[in-house]
């Protein structure tokens, strides 16, 4: 019983730290807090589903899935520049490195709206988009102290 209530408080907990502001923060917790919800049975919880590789783009054969097609493209470029990204400094490089990083997520997340028809899906990719593309200007706009 002290695990459900503890499970039940946690995405209550989440969103009186954070404040609820950010969308993605949002958005995460309300997924969580539906699968929280999902595992509890009888007043008890359900251990871990398991983990059905086929949905998470590994085909029967081990091989790329459509799904992972998809994202192919997008994904690689966020590597390459990713790898690309550097500075003189550990701020720098962290500052470069993630540009890239949010860039991969945006790009992501406009695959998502393109090919998706799912509702909840289309609303995190353009939560995603929004909130990436705000901190890419945020850290764009950083100059290192001094």
């Amino acid at each position: 019983m002290r695990r459900l209530l503890l499970t039940a408080a946690l995405p209550l907990m989440l969103v009186a730290c954070d404040g609820g502001g950010d969308p993605v923060q949002q958005a995460l917790r309300d997924a969580s807090a539906e699968r929280q919800a999902a595992t509890v049975t009888d007043g008890e919880i359900s251990g871990p589903a398991p983990v059905d590789h086929a949905a998470m783009g590994h085909g029967a054969a081990g091989g790329p899935t459509p799904g992972d097609q998809a994202f192919a493209a997008s994904e690689a470029e966020m590597h390459r520049l990713m790898a690309e990204a550097s500075g003189e400094t550990v701020d720098q490089s962290y500052i470069a490195k993630m540009i890239a990083h949010h860039q991969g997520a945006v790009a992501m997340a406009e695959v998502a709206l393109r090919d998706s028809r799912d509702p909840e899906i289309r609303r995190m990719a353009q939560a995603v988009i929004d909130a990436q593309t705000r901190e890419i200007a945020e850290m764009r706009a950083w100059r290192p102290a001094g």
